[in-house]
């Protein structure tokens, strides 16, 4: 018989996220409903709530294992629909500076490179083959409400587009919505400590546009520039997506904004450390027209941190940790958060345990994509407490992409760690650390 805590859940945006979530929840509670501001559309598009869905999305090879844990058959369903299968280490051609290209090498494994409307159309699809599972659009979220003492979370009040407003009780509440609003002026409410907040002041710029993929004569699909940090900031992603297109991403920091119209566009991939992507696009068609956005800092929320925490409610993917969008990580790390609740859940964790487990569980899945944002220091605008040893770090990183060029045991290694297949701890395991220091 089902338990009868689990009742109802209540998931609070449908990204990446709250989809992941609901269909982690859905398999313990007798039914699951995501509430959601869009509209969302019934095919891959565009939409207002997500403004960086236009830009490069990367879903880890770390991600896709767990949508394909969370949704058996999931690479099938990208596959079907039109994303590019991408062999790591060979068809994407990455250039950093000192290596251009860094080796060629067929590290043994695929990704899919998409748009992200297309992940995100996808993921709806299989979210609405599940029967308990509902969704509703046009509705926002206002409060939580909480129990008279204050210490569990009973149920919600949303507004929609069509009707007055709602309260709605729930045994379970997950924000996914992104800025963490709603739970932090529950905690306000209710006097209890608001979680430590890390920050890394970047403020990172980028602008996007999709073109054409022109038959371009060479062996790679898409392409990778790096800056030639700390000098410049400037980098770009090229990848392939559905429908024989490219998307193309640049970007810079502190400033170094590109421009949105479409000279100017092209000036900036001009000015890219190396030619590869100017010399590939400059011919290519523009299919859409140019959007701009700007995150101004990487946050992380201590939550694992609080002594206190209101049982039946949860907070997952941005609304915990948001990084630095050019890593790549978010998506996936938001799809292991929700493959670790489904375990927990199933673990049958009670409810005023489970925020507790949950945010412990999840620090090591955060840990790998963090300690790479820390990398952003290299800049001295950065905001942001630096660590002490940020120069050895920095040395530690060059020496390893150097023995990573020489072995393609390391250079495997590098991207799976880099693909959160193996935590980073990998990378400092003694003998290789041995190695990596000799070259110091």
């Amino acid at each position: 018989m089902p338990d009868p805590a689990k009742s109802h859940a209540v998931v609070i945006g449908a990204g990446m996220a709250g989809l992941t979530a609901a269909q982690a929840i859905s398999k313990h509670f007798e039914k699951v409903t995501v509430i959601e501001r869009d509209t969302l559309p019934a095919e891959a598009a565009p939409r207002r709530g997500t403004p960086q869905c236009q830009h490069a999305h990367m879903l880890l090879a770390g991600g896709l294992n767990a949508l394909q844990t969370l949704f058996p058959g999931f690479e099938k369903d990208l596959a079907e629909a039109g994303a590019v299968k991408v062999r790591t280490g060979k068809d994407i051609r990455f250039e950093r500076p000192g290596f251009d290209p860094f080796p060629v090498r067929d590290l043994g494994f695929d990704i899919f490179s998409m748009s992200r409307p297309l992940l995100e159309a996808v993921t709806r699809g299989r979210i609405l083959q599940s029967p308990n599972i509902g969704i509703c659009m046009r509705s926002r979220v206002t409060k939580l409400i909480a129990s008279r003492h204050g210490m569990r979370v009973e149920a919600i009040r949303y507004e929609s587009d069509d009707g007055p407003a709602v309260t709605v009780e729930a045994d379970l509440v997950v924000e996914a919505s992104g800025r963490c609003g709603l739970t932090l002026q529950l905690l306000e409410e209710l006097s209890l400590q608001k979680p430590e907040e890390t920050e890394i002041g970047i403020d990172q710029a980028y602008a996007s546009t999709i073109v054409e993929r022109l038959d371009h004569n060479t062996d790679w699909l898409g392409n990778i520039t790096l800056p030639s940090a700390p000098a410049s900031s400037r980098g770009a992603f090229l990848f392939p997506i559905e429908k024989q297109r490219w998307l193309l991403s640049i970007g810079g920091n502190h400033g170094d904004a590109p421009p949105d119209d479409r000279a100017g566009f092209m000036d900036f991939v001009r000015s890219l450390r190396t030619p590869t992507i100017y010399d590939a696009v400059r011919d290519a068609r523009p299919l859409t027209d140019i959007v701009r956005y700007q995150l101004p800092c990487s946050i992380r929320r201590h939550f694992e941190r609080l002594e206190s925490f209101p049982a039946g409610l949860l907070a997952t993917g941005d609304a915990l940790c948001r990084f630095n969008p050019i890593f790549g990580q978010g998506m996936s790390v938001a799809a292991q958060e929700a493959v670790i609740l489904d375990r927990l859940l199933a673990e049958d964790v009670p409810m005023e345990r489970l925020a507790r487990e949950f945010f412990a569980a999840i620090q090591d899945t955060i840990a790998t994509p963090w300690g790479v944002a820390v990398n952003d220091f290299v800049y001295p605008a950065t905001r942001g407490v630096r660590p002490p040893d940020l120069a050895q770090r920095l040395q530690y990183g060059a020496a390893l992409t150097k023995l990573a060029a020489q072995d393609p045991e390391v250079h495997r290694l590098t991207v799976e760690v880099s693909q959160l297949l193996k935590p980073q701890a990998a990378l400092r395991e003694p003998m290789l650390a041995a190695r990596v220091m000799s070259l110091m």
